[in-house]
Formats: structure tokens, C-alpha cells, sequence
């Protein structure tokens, strides 16, 4: 079986500006990177089809949308850091839809998984408000059709910004896990360690803020000790990832210290626990174009079964003393076992 790429190229004509660091450019490195790892013989590439407004105003307020709407029609920025351009709309619903059409085609048991080379990205996108490049939340529009059909959906997020969208619309929801690594102090401000979800959710939200520096080896560390076991106490029947490569540590916006051997190392650790015939992985972050491609090539290579690790995985970086911290407030919670 091949790997499922969902891509289309209209959505470089959501065109952000001269200098922006959300560049069209951004969906030829990561396409280029599946050829760059060796795996063209190992994916099949689909259209996405564009969204159903049905499924955006189940996560996004009614508001919202016209509003995103009005800004894509009349060329106006949504915030200080998301323009957009008439065009922007229909890449908007190609990438709100492109999740959709992966789990439809991986329901028919003919793929090892799923990636969708999108923009817009997505995780910064509330209920009520676009932001931070992000226009529809793409991963959050997926995971609650897959909820609405009686799924347990994990929502990993390897971002080096926490995804505060994807947060805000689903912490008091039993049905989706959310775990979020994320540098910390850095844009939007959101993603504390003691954020563990609503009163109806307790557990089902996992922040793991790192610091500047931290390396793969940290967050391997947190995968071990604290989304493991929360993974096997949830029993997730599929596995969304927001595949930010802005964490890699050539990305111009972080201070991360990860490269794209350690997103295939922390990617086939969550995939493991699910398998990747039920992975879908969305296309976030990531402003290196030569870090976006090496990471896209990386992360596919997982879901072939075929692992790439085209940098050596890093270690001996700062982060410890968080995860500490993150274990024992989850154990005096009550939502990580003692030991």
C-alpha cells in the first residue's frame, strides 16, 4: 500500500506578501521533500475536495466565518500577521477539506496513512477568531467529524507554537486528546503545563512547553513518561498530527533545537500506538524551506514504514527539569499515574 498526499497546488495562490515567512514557497519544499527522501514510489497524490461550510461551523462560529469571508474578498488582513487576497478563500477551503478527503480514502483500507500538504495552516484558528497565518482550524475540522462519528481521535501538535486554536475547541471534549509540545515563552502565549482540559475532560489535554535549546531527545522523553501513558489509558482509534517543522533548528522564528531525524523519531512513536493506516498528518508551521522539505520527507518515511532520518537525532539539550515539572503536576491531578 502507498501513503495517501493530499495536495493541490492552488493553494499557493493564497499569497501572503513579499518577506512573509508563510510563503507559497513552502508547499514545493514540502512536496519536494517526499522526492528528496526516496519515496516517490511510495505515495499516491489526490485532489483534496474543498469544504463543506457544514463542517467549518462545526468548530468555527457562524461570525467567524463571513468574517473570513469579507477579509478574503475585499484583500484585508484578518491581524497583523495574516493577510490574504481574494484567492486565499478557496485555499482556505481546500485545506479545511483536505483532511476530510484523507479520512474518507483511508477508510477504504488502501493506504498506510495520510499527509496533507496544506495552506493556510491552521492550529491558531479558535471558535471565534483567525489568526496567527491561520484561517480555518484544518486539523480541528477533521477531528470533529471524526468524533461526531463515534471516534477516540488524538490530536498530536510538534509545532514550536502551541496550537491554541485546536485548544480552545476541544479542551472539554471527552472524545479528543490534545497534546501540544511547544517552546515556551513564544507566540501565542497559551499552552501552560496545568492546562489538563475542562471539567468534562480532565486528562484530555497534555501541554509539554519547552525551552529554547531543547532537543529531541527531551521530547522523546516526554513522549515516555507522560503521553504514553495517556495514550494507552485513551485508546485512540485515529492519530491527527499537526506536523509543525518550525521546532527544527534552523527555522528562522524559534529557538528549537530539533532536526527532521528527531520529527521521525517522535512521529513513529505516536504512530505506533495507532498504526498508520488511521494517521493523518497536516502540514503546519515551518519557515526553513530546506527544514520543511527534510521534515515532510521524514514524516512520510514513517508512515511508509520506512524510516529516514535524513539528520542524525539530537540529545543533550535543556528540557528536563520542565518535564519533571509536567510529571508531577499531572501525578498530584490525579491524571498521571504515581509511580
Amino acid at each position: 500500500m502507498s501513503v495517501l498526499v493530499v495536495a493541490d497546488p492552488r493553494v499557493v495562490d493564497h499569497d501572503t506578501g513579499a518577506g512573509h515567512p508563510e510563503s507559497p514557497a513552502r508547499y514545493a519544499a514540502a512536496i519536494g521533500g517526499i522526492e528528496a527522501a526516496g519515496l516517490s514510489e511510495a505515495v499516491e497524490f489526490v485532489l483534496p475536495v474543498a469544504c463543506d461550510p457544514a463542517a467549518i461551523v462545526a468548530v468555527h462560529e457562524r461570525a467567524m466565518v463571513a468574517a473570513v469571508a469579507a477579509a478574503c474578498r475585499d484583500g484585508r488582513a484578518l491581524d497583523a500577521d495574516t493577510p490574504v487576497v481574494p484567492r486565499s478563500w478557496d485555499a482556505a477551503m481546500l485545506a479545511a477539506g483536505a483532511g476530510l478527503t484523507a479520512v474518507e480514502r483511508l477508510r477504504s483500507g488502501d493506504h498506510d496513512g495520510a499527509f496533507c500538504v496544506v495552506r493556510p495552516p491552521g492550529h491558531h484558528a479558535t471558535r471565534a477568531s483567525a489568526m496567527g497565518f491561520c484561517l480555518f482550524n484544518n486539523i480541528a475540522i477533521t477531528a470533529r467529524a471524526l468524533a461526531d462519528s463515534g471516534e477516540r481521535v488524538m490530536i498530536a501538535d510538534v509545532d514550536a507554537h502551541h496550537g491554541n486554536g485546536t485548544q480552545d475547541i476541544f479542551e472539554d471534549d471527552p472524545a479528543v486528546l490534545f497534546v501540544s509540545w511547544h517552546q515556551w515563552p513564544l507566540y501565542p502565549g497559551t499552552g501552560w503545563l496545568t492546562d489538563i482540559g475542562g471539567p468534562a475532560a480532565l486528562g484530555r489535554t497534555i501541554n509539554l512547553p519547552m525551552p529554547p535549546g531543547a532537543t529531541g531527545d527531551r521530547y522523546r522523553r516526554a513522549f515516555d513518561e507522560v503521553v504514553a501513558p495517556a495514550m494507552a489509558e485513551f485508546s485512540p482509534t485515529w492519530l491527527l498530527i499537526s506536523a509543525g517543522y518550525d521546532a527544527h533548528r534552523a527555522d528562522p522564528l524559534t529557538s528549537l533545537g530539533l532536526t527532521s531525524g528527531d520529527y521521525a523519531d517522535v512521529i513513529a512513536d505516536l504512530v505506533a500506538f495507532v498504526g498508520a493506516a488511521r494517521t493523518v498528518c497536516f502540514l503546519e508551521g515551518g519557515y526553513d524551506l530546506d527544514a520543511v522539505s527534510a521534515s515532510t520527507g521524514s514524516t512520510i518515511s514513517v508512515l511508509a514504514g520506512d524510516l529516514v532520518h535524513p539528520e542524525p537525532p539530537t540529545g543533550g539539550g535543556p528540557g528536563d527539569a520542565i518535564v519533571d515539572s509536567i510529571i508531577e503536576f499531572h501525578r498530584r491531578e490525579g491524571v498521571l499515574a504515581p509511580r
